[in-house]
């Protein structure tokens, strides 16, 4: 019974250094463009069962009760929450934020598409609209060398104003995809996530319409991370991993003194 509660112990000591991981990395990304917070979701290891309950315990009796013995824990995954940041003003034409659900669509390096909420766009060489890192928003976005002025509407139309021309013209039209199960997304690095079977397809079009939320201009979604809930949640996870350190000492201490008594 004592190795048994070593190791339950152990798997106790490493669930809470997992889920401190968890929350190191959500407070790391708290100025993070868009970033979208994690938290650990644990779950028990299988019972050993030493008395079913129901069983036969003499005569026609039964047991009302059985006798399980828990193996320990372990962490089952990360659920991201996606819940939307505060959005942020910062009157940069080429910011952009999603008010409602949505992802802008990118161009990564092997050819396939990624997915974010950062919409902190740049102009490339090219006049190609691009992330921090060069890749090309998809549908592609061509803005004209000689544009002075550009306006991105609430439904995504890109639309600039040349230089000689009083009227302005659109260039095209960003789309945002979305998804049944936005959460199974799986993250990327570089604020991008792509699709799995858990999220399903994207489904694509016009910003604001069809569930997809609205285009912001000027403004970027900041980080959902509350630093006060972090902390109130890095301190219990330090509290749940002495008290499972201490189960290691007593147990330890239980062991040694049966030795010396045998």
């Amino acid at each position: 019974m004592s190795t048994s509660a070593l190791q339950v112990a152990r798997t106790g000591l490493d669930a809470q250094a997992e889920r401190m991981r968890i929350i190191a990395n959500n407070l790391a990304n708290v100025n993070t463009t868009a970033f979208q917070r994690d938290r650990a979701e644990f779950a028990t290891l299988a019972y050993q069962t030493i008395t079913a309950a129901g069983a036969r315990s003499a005569g026609d009796n039964q047991y009302a009760t059985g006798l399980n013995l828990g193996t320990g824990v372990r962490l089952t995954g990360t659920g991201r929450i996606t819940s939307a940041g505060s959005i942020n003003t910062t009157g940069n034409n080429l910011d952009l934020a999603i008010e409602g659900e949505g992802y802008f669509q990118v161009q990564r390096p092997d050819g396939s598409t990624g997915y974010t909420r950062a919409g902190n766009f740049h102009r490339s060489s090219e006049g190609k609209l691009v992330t921090t890192d060069g890749m090309p928003v998809m549908p592609e976005i061509q803005i004209p060398e000689n544009a002075n002025a550009i306006t991105i509407g609430v439904d995504g139309t890109v639309s600039v104003t040349v230089t000689g021309q009083d009227a302005a013209s659109e260039v095209g039209k960003i789309e945002l995809a979305r998804f049944v199960n936005p959460a199974g997304l799986q993250a990327l690095g570089n604020n991008l996530y792509g699709v799995t079977g858990a999220s399903g397809e994207a489904q694509t079009g016009p910003a604001n319409a069809e569930g997809r939320g609205a285009i912001r201009q000027g403004a970027l979604e900041a980080s959902n991370v509350n630093v006060v809930q972090e902390l109130v949640d890095m301190i219990e996870t330090q509290r749940a991993y002495e008290v499972n350190s201490k189960m290691i000492q007593a147990t330890d201490e239980m062991l040694r003194n049966a030795n010396q008594q045998l």
